[in-house]
């Protein structure tokens, strides 16, 4: 009898702190803001749950959003105080349709001198989805010799798709083992620059998906296409990880709805 009573104890203390929160303690304490961009047609209502899970998680309090209108005008929305922890911007671009990713690199630049000027950051985060991962590309490569802008420290790319969607890139590419395709499509040799220019020292995560149906793609992004960021990227960085989403979660709109996604992304941007 004894015996039972202090396994069902045992089990109860165990279902008990693994129900637990994460301690706030588990996770850098940095001021270097995380910007989240959404992809084409959509809205920061794609960031809230990844944004949501970091809050949950103990990673930061302070969630601002970046509204940037039809004009490129950026409007605040939030708090940040001088001593925020790990601060969040979610990025809305009211002009989601009627755009395309160097435009919105030129409003990512416009969101990041609004933000520089009035909480003067010297390092910043990106984590992007879908074409979003575009204009932050597009964003690097054209501000690479800009040296008063906040340097990259890490970059999460959601679905990228460097070598064009699945309607751009032919079935049949192939990529050697650094990422290289052996035919260029979509925006691919726009990027190439960038493996000279893009920010050394900078951690990449890269997260993308396969639904299984036989396309090797999360319905919009072949698995190929985001694989080839590696080639852009990898002479460049410090580090580089790659991370595929198998099965209906894998769904190119829901790896921004995706608690395996959010453990990843909150580990690799403020884990200790």
């Amino acid at each position: 009898m004894k015996k039972r009573l202090l396994l069902a104890l045992l089990v109860g203390l165990g279902l008990f702190f693994s129900s637990q929160p994460v301690k706030a303690t588990e996770f850098v304490s940095q001021s270097t803001p995380t910007l989240f961009i959404h992809g084409w047609g959509s809205s920061y209502h794609a960031e809230e749950k990844m944004v949501q899970a970091a809050k949950k998680a103990g990673v930061t309090k302070t969630v601002v959003i970046a509204n940037v209108d039809i004009y490129g005008q950026v409007t605040l929305k939030g708090t940040w105080d001088k001593n925020a922890k790990n601060p969040i911007v979610e990025v809305n671009f009211e002009n989601n349709k009627n755009v395309n990713a160097v435009m919105e690199s030129q409003y990512i630049k416009t969101v990041v001198q609004t933000l520089q000027a009035k909480y003067n950051f010297k390092k910043i985060n990106f984590v992007g989805h879908s074409m979003g991962n575009s204009a932050i590309l597009y964003y690097l490569r054209d501000n690479a010799n800009d040296s008063s802008l906040p340097k990259l420290n890490k970059e999460v790319a959601l679905a990228a798709f460097p070598n064009g969607l699945v309607d751009e890139m032919p079935s049949d590419v192939t990529l050697d083992q650094d990422g290289k395709p052996s035919v260029t499509a979509g925006d691919f040799n726009n990027f190439l620059v960038l493996r000279e220019t893009y920010p050394k020292g900078a951690k990449v995560l890269n997260i993308y998906g396969d639904v299984l149906d036989g396309t090797e793609s999360d319905g919009y992004v072949p698995v190929k296409s985001a694989k080839t960021l590696r080639y852009l990227v990898s002479p460049r960085v410090s580090s580089y990880q790659e991370k595929e989403i198998t099965g209906k979660m894998g769904q190119h709109s829901k790896l921004h709805n995706n608690k395996t996604v959010n453990k990843l992304l909150i580990k690799f941007l403020w884990g200790k």
